[in-house]
């Protein structure tokens, strides 16, 4: 099993940043491309950015790209843990959600939220105007 905790969100105001972590335990070998999403109540879970295990594949949402960035680090000699990394500028309050951790047992990057195996718990982001 896989297990993954997000962590770094807050209140900011309009045009500060913040940096997200998604630390991923467990059967973390397994975890190939991983990604994160975005939900408001009422709204559908949306696709934010997302990368292949070693870089060589990223993806981000047009409402956000040039604004963030997705990265990712391996514990060394232990592959049971790794970290996601979101970095957040220039946030706007439209990009006020609960931001999600995923991870699936694929190399391919999907900004369908459904092709994803293993959930985070989310944290918050606000922005405040």
């Amino acid at each position: 099993q896989v297990q993954l905790v997000e962590s770094g969100g807050g209140l900011v105001q309009a045009g500060g940043s913040l940096r997200l972590s998604c630390a991923a335990s467990g059967r973390a070998f397994s975890i190939l491309a991983m990604g994160w999403f975005r939900q408001v109540p009422g709204k559908e879970r949306e696709f934010v950015a997302a990368m292949a295990r070693f870089g060589s594949v990223t993806k981000y949402a047009d409402s956000m790209k040039g604004r963030i960035a997705i990265s990712r680090e391996n514990a060394p000699r232990d592959n049971t843990k790794s970290t996601l990394f979101l970095q957040m500028n220039i946030l706007k309050p439209e990009d006020t959600a609960v931001y999600y951790c995923a991870a699936r047992t694929s190399n391919t990057v999907e900004v369908n939220p459904s092709m994803y195996d293993f959930w985070g718990q989310g944290t918050q982001v606000t922005v405040s105007s």
